[in-house]
């Protein structure tokens, strides 16, 4: 059971070549149009000539009876704990073992250090966390390549090992505004971003080039590659998530460091009531505090303006938050109104719309493929507004026309309170 990204790990590192295990299917959530496919036959190796056919996971209960199967394995990521025993007792109705596996089983070890930077939830600021680590290694002399969890959203067979290292790579590889919004700061800062499918294969071509590698979590999972620095985020804005989220609270548990983002943003109660979680989780981890700070830029004023803010689509969808960056920069810098886009919206951006109501006057930056990619431009073309607010991690304006004048929200890692990062990962690697 996965979303394009653990499923296809687990199945690559443990059972691809396991003659105990028989893979009947693949199921897919979260991620639009991913179910229908395959796996490709020269992915899964010499057991599975013809691939494994992906289903959508409405179909789990059918494939279970049809197929006798013993187990089912749930490998994806940033779902409440109750969720994920929903999904338990719906497999354990049908009679079969449900399996959830875990870093021993899982994780591939690199010849050269790894520092991992997961999180809790999504959108909680791995981002800003992985630029701010790679420019400390860079202003050190350490050649580092960034290793991104997978987001393979196109055709599999063409994504087994990419490696982006400038803009047109990304067009090359017609990357999605999510793959974008990971790979591109990367790439603006001079670093070097591997992802795809197979990440033993990547792995073997990353570390080639690389004193380090920095693992770029996504979607709250857990590392692909065993860290000796192991650094999580968590977020105030969502108290209590960090005991509550699979498998968020498990790198909790494992961090070495862990920062508490957004300090500067989110309520002093809320502060200091996830401080207190953290504390009696980790008791042994590094806490540092940190905020990420605004800075707007494009030259416009939006005071007194009608405006259309565009937000990053995974931290308002399955990321549970309802409002972003761009809604903060719009509502301080004295936007008149924020116009709501929903009767404007087209497609499966106005589905989006619908399937989160509590959402704030604001849009979701989704763009998993071209057709969704004119929809969201269709939107907010639609949308009447004196200027868009721009908050997702890139500039849209690479991907999308837009016929009205734009700002965009930046925001960085600041730390305020306890060991510097720098200070961290001196430490702990002993590079300088």
């Amino acid at each position: 059971m996965g979303a394009a990204g653990r499923d296809f790990h687990n199945f690559n590192t443990f059972f691809r070549d396991n003659p105990d295990y028989e893979v009947v299917a693949f199921t897919a959530t979260q991620i639009p149009n991913i179910e229908g496919r395959r796996y490709p036959g020269h992915l899964a190796g010499e057991r599975y000539p013809d691939g494994i056919p992906i289903f959508a996971e409405e179909e789990l209960p059918r494939l279970i009876r049809d197929n006798d199967i013993d187990q089912v394995v749930f490998a994806y990521s940033d779902v409440a704990h109750q969720y994920v025993m929903h999904r338990a007792s719906l497999a354990l109705s049908e009679g079969p073992d449900f399996v959830l596996m875990g870093p021993k089983t899982t994780m591939l070890e690199a010849r050269v250090p790894v520092i991992s930077v997961c999180a809790v939830r999504t959108g909680v600021g791995k981002s800003q966390t992985s630029r701010k680590i790679s420019n400390i290694l860079k202003r050190h002399g350490i050649r580092t390549v960034v290793v991104r969890h997978p987001m393979p959203y196109g055709q599999l067979d063409k994504q087994v090992c990419q490696r982006f290292a400038s803009y047109e790579d990304l067009d090359r590889h017609e990357c999605t505004i999510e793959e974008r919004e990971e790979y591109e700061p990367h790439i603006a800062q001079g670093h070097v971003v591997y992802a795809g499918v197979d990440y033993g294969e990547i792995l073997w071509k990353a570390q080639a080039e690389c004193q380090v590698i920095l693992w770029d979590g996504g979607n709250n999972d857990l590392p692909f590659y065993k860290p000796q620095v192991h650094i999580v985020l968590v977020d105030p804005h969502r108290p209590g998530h960090e005991v509550s989220y699979h498998p968020g609270e498990t790198n909790l548990r494992m961090a070495d460091v862990i920062v508490l983002n957004k300090v500067d943003t989110a309520e002093r109660t809320s502060v200091e009531r996830t401080l207190g979680s953290i504390r009696a989780i980790n008791p042994d981890a590094i806490i540092i505090k940190a905020a990420s700070p605004l800075t707007v830029d494009g030259g416009y004023d939006i005071s007194g303006k009608r405006v259309l803010v565009v937000e990053d689509g995974p931290t308002l969808t399955h990321g549970g938050m309802t409002y972003g960056a761009g809604v903060i920069a719009a509502r301080r810098l004295g936007a008149a109104e924020l116009v709501d886009p929903e009767e404007y919206a087209v497609g499966s951006i106005k589905e989006t719309l619908l399937k989160y109501p509590a959402l704030e006057p604001l849009l979701p930056a989704m763009g998993y493929g071209k057709a969704q990619i004119a929809e969201l431009e269709e939107t907010i073309a639609r949308t009447p507004c004196d200027a868009v607010v721009i908050g997702t991690p890139i500039d849209l304006r690479r991907v999308i026309r837009l016929d009205k004048p734009a700002v965009r929200v930046r925001y960085e890692l600041e730390e305020i309170e306890g060991p510097g990062l720098e200070e961290v990962l001196k430490q702990r690697l002993g590079f300088w």
